[in-house]
């Protein structure tokens, strides 16, 4: 059964040595600089395949595998890239995705940069052990000697439209919990191509969740050179003053069609990209929770356990009492409860998927109700 489902979802679509790593965040990461270099047109998927030619053309130690990324993958992220620089660099492993991270770990810790594909998310819980109980903790244990830092695991995620419950599923949370990883999603090509560039250099393990729904559908201006961007930095996307949303990934584009529906209304929202689930950006949410004294979190994960939850609690505990500067008093508390806009408590549903994601609508009335509380 399970080996039908993945051939299902193929058909989708057509001498090692020790190195020293290097810091991602010490290098140049100047965000409005890169913005401003003249940029190409192009979708998410094909901003991933440039970093991935970046980082084997800069880095003779980088090595990209997975099923099928030999022939450019089922989202086509990989396509070009064993023509370039060879079956050694570039190749296809057997379906084993507890044997494909394990490699992984292996070649990092030899010094290398190893680029692991998850073929889809809802296919790395094989995987969980290897990167739960070996890649977090391969430096804690070891008392910082050894290390598997070079390790980037790249997985498909979330709602595609068509998906079910076997290829539209949101597992980020799992990780959130594990001390030793980094977590980060993009929403768009720009994002993708920085952000993964950043964590293939980053001296820590990460897993890099790639929203599928927007390999294709979401476009934007993508410079062609080398440029990373800062993990750990949410984003403020959307300037507001009645209320804070926070999200990341594909939902993003969701959330801000509901900002701008809501400022028809007279809401003035603010909207802010995680990017970086773990570790995550709390100043930059608190200090817009602070200004605005309301806050609505947004995944399509189910919501009991999601990483909203964590959000939540921490924004709560930081920011249950308000200082109103002009005044010199504090506040006696949020204007109203945290509110989360989720997916449900069920496995995700093919015929009935609307009715599980949170759309912009869902959005919308949770914006009105927390606003009017």
């Amino acid at each position: 059964m399970a080996a039908k489902l993945r051939s299902y979802g193929r058909g989708l679509a057509p001498l090692l040595w020790r190195r020293g790593l290097s810091n991602a965040s010490s290098s140049t990461m100047i965000q409005q600089q890169q913005q401003q270099q003249s940029g190409k047109s192009m979708n998410l998927y094909s901003a991933i395949n440039q970093a991935l030619h970046i980082v084997l053309e800069t880095d003779p130690r980088a090595y990209v595998f997975g099923e099928d990324v030999s022939f450019g993958g089922v989202f086509r992220c990989t396509t070009g890239l064993v023509d370039r620089f060879g079956k050694n660099r570039v190749f296809n492993t057997p379906l084993c995705e507890q044997g494909i991270v394990g490699f992984g770990i292996g070649l990092a810790a030899m010094g290398n940069r190893a680029i692991a594909e998850i073929q889809f998310a809802d296919y790395i819980y094989p995987a969980f052990d290897q990167i739960v109980n070996e890649a977090a903790k391969f430096r804690y244990r070891s008392g910082n000697q050894f290390n598997c830092g070079g390790l980037t695991i790249r997985a498909p995620y979330g709602a595609v439209e068509h998906g079910g419950h076997y290829h539209s599923q949101s597992p980020e949370a799992f990780f959130c919990h594990v001390p030793g990883i980094k977590v980060v999603i993009p929403r768009s090509p720009r994002e993708a191509k920085g952000l993964l560039l950043s964590c293939i250099r980053d001296p820590n393990p990460v897993v890099f969740f790639e929203p599928k729904l927007l390999y294709r559908k979401a476009v934007e201006e993508v410079p062609e050179d080398d440029y990373m961007l800062p993990l750990s930095e949410a984003e403020v996307i959307r300037e507001g003053s009645d209320i804070t949303l926070v999200g990341w990934g594909a939902q993003l584009s969701i959330m801000e069609q509901a900002c701008i529906d809501a400022e028809k209304d007279g809401i003035s929202c603010e909207l802010i990209d995680l990017k970086t689930l773990i570790p995550w950006d709390k100043e930059t949410v608190e200090t817009s929770v602070r200004k605005t004294g309301r806050l609505l979190i947004s995944h399509e994960a189910p919501v009991t356990g999601g990483f909203g939850a964590e959000i939540s609690a921490s924004i709560v505990e930081r920011c249950f009492l308000r200082l109103i500067i002009k005044q010199l008093m504090f506040c006696l508390q949020l204007e109203a409860p945290v509110a989360r806009v989720c997916g449900l408590d069920t496995p995700f549903p093919l015929v009935f998927e609307p009715f599980y994601v949170p759309n912009k609508n869902k959005i919308l009335d949770a914006i009105k109700s927390t606003v009017n509380y």
